[in-house]
């Protein structure tokens, strides 16, 4: 397969990391697991991840085909960009920068907006943290409105195919950050997000609540104030669990307990708006 059919049909190229991820969770489960060398909550338990797979192929579907659509109806609309770029290494480099940088935005917004929290609740609503942990993602981001942050990326004159095709090779890269037998990578947990930095912030300690948003440069944490690093063990999930291996019921469990919030009888309308928009803890108030 060449570049230009991969462009054509980017969501292959998860399917062909498919065999790297597999391989990875397989010597995690042996060598870590089976002989003890790991934590209870890094236990792989058959029905969670069974649901984590059926999760990651309705997010793929829903995330890919919203991606594609909304960046051509964007240039079919409006018809402009600011550049022309044509593709090059340096061009690529720069991509994978720029989509980081917003990623680093989404994900940071994705904690602080109860309506975006709704989708992601679900990579954090696992109490365990093994490579499964990855693909544990919502087929609801689109709604939530992820799409949003990679339009600029359209607008400067990337095209649509390539930025979605970053996005993806973005998120297989964070695969590699959702394991508990690493414990540090040295100088490089300076400039890259790593299995360490990640453990952080799927925690729910005081201390690691919305902390390291990183995709793949925790640079971003360091520079805009929200990074934290791993000293105590770190205790996963959320303050309101949802107790199910069932992917559907995994996936709107959130978005019903909104719904019920921003509906009760007798709410002013800007208490409506907070149960909505405001941050996940404050949107009772």
């Amino acid at each position: 397969m060449d570049w230009t059919q991969l462009m054509e049909r980017p969501e292959l190229l998860l399917m062909i990391l498919a065999p790297v991820f597999f391989l990875c969770m397989a010597a995690e489960y042996w060598f870590g697991q089976r002989r003890g060398r790991l934590p209870e909550s890094a236990t792989y338990y058959i029905p969670e991840v069974v649901c984590n797979f059926v999760l990651a192929g309705l997010h793929q579907a829903t995330d890919i085909l919203t991606g594609l659509l909304i960046a051509q109806l964007y240039l079919w609309w409006f018809d402009w960009r600011l550049f022309d770029i044509e593709m090059s290494v340096s061009a690529f480099l720069l991509l994978v920068v720029l989509q980081d940088f917003f990623y680093y935005w989404f994900h940071r917004a994705s904690h602080r907006i109860r309506w975006m929290w709704a989708a992601h609740v679900v990579h954090h609503s696992s109490e365990r943290m093994n490579f499964s942990t990855a693909f544990r993602q919502s087929l609801m981001y689109p709604l939530a409105g992820m799409w949003i942050f990679w339009l600029p990326l359209v607008i400067i004159g990337f095209d649509p195919k390539w930025v979605v095709f970053v996005v993806l090779f973005n998120l297989g890269l964070q695969f590699f950050v959702h394991t508990q037998s690493i414990r540090s990578l040295g100088p490089l947990e300076w400039v890259f997000n790593t299995p360490s930095h990640h453990r952080v912030h799927h925690g729910i300690n005081r201390q690691y609540i919305d902390k390291n948003y990183a995709g793949v440069l925790i640079i971003w944490d360091r520079m805009f104030g929200t990074f934290e690093p791993e000293v105590e063990t770190v205790r996963y999930g959320i303050s309101k669990p949802v107790n199910s291996f069932n992917p559907i019921r995994v996936t709107f469990a959130e978005w019903k307990d909104m719904f019920y919030d921003v509906t009760r009888p007798n709410l002013t309308w800007k208490q409506r708006w907070c149960c909505l928009f405001a941050p996940p803890s404050d949107s009772f108030e």
